[in-house]
């Protein structure tokens, strides 16, 4: 065979082998199919079990710590903590961890793979629900609050982010690295670092030490609010500001920004939103009550669709 007739055979060859998909990445005993998303600490991948039949779906999301964080005790604490959590406080409101490895890189943890967007693409994308909907959203996060609270835990980020929403409403919350025991001091500067600030309770930035579960009650109460007005009770320039804000200012009337709105959901909202501890709903299972008793005054109401 002539030179002038090997040269196409040789490019056609390579030309095949650019058309093939790429060699699926494993990782211990997972096979990374999809890239799903991008985090500061982590990467989340679509996978399935390593070796599985080409046509298996890929049912996991597997979240991998990033190799330059894979040195740093307190990134791998984040993903060895929400591991612990998953794997021991079991409710239908929130994620599951099913496998995990948080002894020595790579650190990963595996979770279900949930068909839906988070709260926070949903209003992101500028349909904000209905008001029956906001309040059923609040109280299957708040049942998720219960399940941590019976455990000893608090969450420790609540914010549309973390709440994660399926076609059919039902709400799964995520993330649990930042949870801490009822005890235990945690740092608001790390979660504000790898996350955000808007939704902290004030005692969580003056003392972590007071932080308990009605802490993730008042985060719950920023959610809420910005469900039923499309926008934050408190906004910053910087995290000074807002943490200022958060200490200090009165969140604007609901009752303006949403004349429909009945007494008894402002009411709550404003309770949950108090910046004492003392003035909330002191317990999940207490706003759950109040949730289902203003919701009865929704029944009537469109859903979100």
């Amino acid at each position: 065979m002539t030179p002038q007739h090997a040269q196409p055979t040789a490019e056609r060859r390579r030309a095949r082998r650019s058309d093939r998909p790429p060699s699926p990445r494993t990782v211990k005993d997972w096979e990374l199919v999809e890239l799903a998303a991008e985090g500061a600490l982590a990467q989340t991948y679509r996978a399935r079990p390593a070796h599985s039949a080409p046509d298996r779906p890929a049912a996991y999301a597997l979240k991998l710590l990033r190799r330059q964080w894979q040195d740093d005790p307190r990134a791998v604490e984040l993903l060895r903590r929400e591991a612990l959590l998953g794997q021991t406080v079991r409710h239908p409101h929130l994620i599951s961890i099913l496998a995990a490895s948080v002894k020595q890189p790579p650190y990963f943890v595996v979770a279900p793979w949930l068909t839906g967007c988070t709260l926070a693409g949903r209003l992101g994308a500028g349909t904000p629900p209905d008001l029956p909907v906001a309040l059923w959203t609040v109280r299957q996060v708040a049942e998720a609050l219960e399940a941590l609270h019976a455990a000893g835990w608090r969450h420790g980020d609540v914010k549309p982010g973390n709440v994660f929403l399926s076609p059919e409403g039902h709400v799964t919350l995520l993330d649990l690295g930042f949870a801490r025991r009822v005890d235990e001091t945690g740092s608001v500067v790390e979660r504000c670092v790898t996350g955000t600030c808007n939704y902290i309770a004030p005692e969580m930035i003056t003392s972590a030490l007071r932080a308990d579960i009605r802490s993730d009650i008042y985060s719950l109460g920023v959610v809420l609010f910005e469900m039923l007005s499309g926008r934050l009770p408190f906004e910053g320039k910087d995290l000074a500001e807002l943490a200022t804000l958060h200490r200090q200012a009165r969140a604007p009337d609901l009752r303006r920004l949403v004349p429909h709105l009945p007494t008894a959901v402002i009411r709550l909202v404003r309770e949950m939103l108090a910046k004492q501890p003392l003035r909330r709903p002191q317990t999940p299972r207490e706003l759950i009550d109040r949730l289902a008793a203003v919701g009865i005054l929704t029944f009537g109401e469109r859903a979100w669709g």
